[in-house]
């Protein structure tokens, strides 16, 4: 039975393929269309499937869709419908913006009928969808499972569900406006970035003092005694903010914290960076907060955490070292990328009851290419290359000397973090060769830390580890690095001395494990500066993406498949 899961309602645009549960291939739409999320969040194109992607999985398969037996999509149409006929609040602030995307959400099955599928489809809530894609695909058969984004379903922001083998039982959930994936959306707008720059916002948090601004986001948001959250709906106007600038700041916001928004471009000053601080800090309690009530109601000793806070990296180990819980799993598409999977999962297991099937241990879902693919576009290109008896011992020889490799081999990842398939190489000795890259090469504010891959059997004598994990391997949490090697690691160290790190293990990624192994025995160190293939776009996917970057770049080698090229 071949079930096919799309995310299409938001951004994140997102296809899965499951055979008789088994998870074949997933992929974001981005990586093939090249528009950073797939598209924009817009009332006009809920129902603009992300085709490419379910073109990937499907041939993947060998099948096409009129093989499909069944599909599925991440919404609610009914509660969709509620908010809009009671006049909740909506981040829709334009009636006729909230009645188009109604009237186009339901389209969703109509357009895949039009592209020849004939099976049953599904629907699954926003949020269900996200528990799923956590607890379903974690090893845990009893889970607590926190899922903390902007919003889904036009409703809510966050709920809390206790997993126990095959089923989801909610048992709180935080409605719109009050949402803390909106908060980041919006303190990002205030710093002069995009909405979509949360990650920049938590690279900026380390450099400042939470404390300038506590009392100010007390005032914005807090934990209630029921194991939820609030917030200042009158002084946080989402709407106005997110979808419908330039309305953007009003005197409330700029009043409490005694600046204007900052301008793209401008420098960034102290005040930026103390706005950021109390943000994490301010999550931090929130999440520590919903986990502790999670963990009360469940009785469980295991976390399972999605939607797009779950990227948060500073968060996700807070609550592996402080919550209680003895196990955290993090989804590694834990944005809405990860609904595709997740509504699969839920139709499987939840509601034709079928058993659970292998844990998803590892990202890499997407297209691989062959060495005769790769050689074609390379000559197609006319580009010089060699083919080294031992790639990958010759990338760790190039990086131990101060070479920036782009490293394309295997399946693409699924997710934000490139994890060595679609990765930029470097050496993490040098702190020198953090601003290489984030100026010559990824073109990025200095602010943003670079990442280290690391051998998952050597992970515990480098970094402090404060639980067990499998977000380690999905570079989904920050270790302080021990004291005698930080010496040894001055680009991947974070100004906070800690690192977004990925543990790399020969079971899921046996190429890049030995070629980081190859780049241990010349230095020692059993680790190489990590960052995603790309230049202020998604994150490659094809050798034509490889070649495109690297050439545009100041990338010295790229070694794709079995073959090196030298930048001329």
């Amino acid at each position: 039975m071949y079930l096919l899961g799309v995310n299409s309602v938001y951004h994140e645009s997102s296809a899965a393929l499951l055979k008789d549960g088994v998870l074949l291939a997933t992929a974001e739409e981005e990586r093939f269309n090249r528009v950073k999320h797939g598209k924009q969040a817009r009332s006009d194109n809920p129902h603009e499937l992300p085709m490419q992607a379910i073109g990937y999985v499907l041939g993947h398969a060998g099948i096409t869709l009129a093989d499909v037996d069944m599909a599925t999509c991440a919404a609610d149409l009914d509660e969709m419908r509620r908010v809009h006929e009671q006049g909740l609040p909506s981040a829709w602030n334009d009636a006729g913006d909230r009645a188009r995307f109604l009237a186009n959400v339901p389209k969703i099955p109509e357009v895949l009928a039009e592209h020849g599928f004939r099976g049953d489809f599904r629907w699954v809530p926003h949020h269900t969808a996200h528990a799923a894609s956590t607890f379903l695909a974690s090893p845990y058969r009893d889970a607590a499972v926190l899922v903390v984004d902007a919003l889904g379903d036009d409703a809510w922001s966050t709920r809390l569900y206790h997993g126990r083998d095959r089923s989801l039982e909610s048992l709180l959930d935080v409605r719109y406006p009050a949402s803390l994936g909106y908060l980041w959306e919006t303190i990002s707008v205030l710093l002069g970035f995009g909405v979509y720059d949360a990650a920049k916002v938590m690279g900026l948090a380390a450099y400042g003092d939470p404390a300038v601004f506590r009392a100010a986001f007390d005032r914005l948001a807090w934990p209630t005694p029921d194991g939820g959250f609030d917030m200042d709906a009158d002084a946080l106007r989402f709407a106005e903010i997110m979808y419908y600038p330039p309305s953007a700041y009003h005197d409330r916001l700029v009043e409490l914290f005694g600046i204007p928004p900052r301008r793209p471009g401008d420098d960034i000053e102290p005040v930026h960076e103390h706005i950021a601080a109390a943000l994490q800090a301010k999550t931090n309690e929130i999440m520590l907060h919903l986990a502790d009530h999670l963990r009360r109601r469940t009785g469980s000793a295991n976390l399972c955490l999605a939607g797009g806070v779950a990227l948060n990296c500073v968060t996700n180990t807070l609550l592996l070292a402080e919550s209680g819980f003895e196990s955290v799993y993090v989804q590694p598409a834990a944005n809405d990328a990860g609904l595709a999977v997740g509504s699969a999962l839920y139709v499987w297991n939840g509601e034709l009851d079928r058993p659970r099937t292998a844990p998803m241990t590892h990202a890499y879902w997407g297209p691989e290419f062959s060495d005769e693919e790769i050689r074609a576009e390379l000559d197609r290109r006319e580009l010089s290359y060699t083919v080294p008896d031992d790639i990958d011992a010759t990338v760790a020889r190039l990086v131990a000397e101060g070479r920036v490799v782009g490293y394309f081999q295997g399946r693409m990842e699924l997710g934000p973090r490139a994890l060595g398939c679609r990765s930029i190489v470097a050496d993490p000795r040098d702190r020198a060769m953090r601003e290489i890259l984030n100026q010559k090469v990824k073109h990025r504010e200095y602010f943003r830390p670079l990442a280290p891959s690391v051998l998952a059997e050597d992970v515990a004598d480098w970094m402090e580890v404060p639980g067990d994990t499998l977000a380690a391997d999905m570079m989904l949490v920050t270790y302080r690095a021990k004291e005698d090697k930080k010496p040894l690691m001055g680009a991947v160290l974070h100004v906070d001395d800690t690192c977004r790190l990925q543990a790399v293990s020969a079971a899921t990624n046996p190429r890049y494990h030995r070629m980081i192994s190859e780049f241990k025995k010349i230095t020692g160190v059993p680790m190489v500066l990590n960052t995603s293939f790309n230049d202020q776009e998604p994150i490659i996917c094809t050798p034509a993406d490889a070649i495109a970057t690297f050439e545009k770049t100041q990338i010295d080698y790229l070694a794709a498949g079995s073959f090196l090229v030298a930048k001329v």
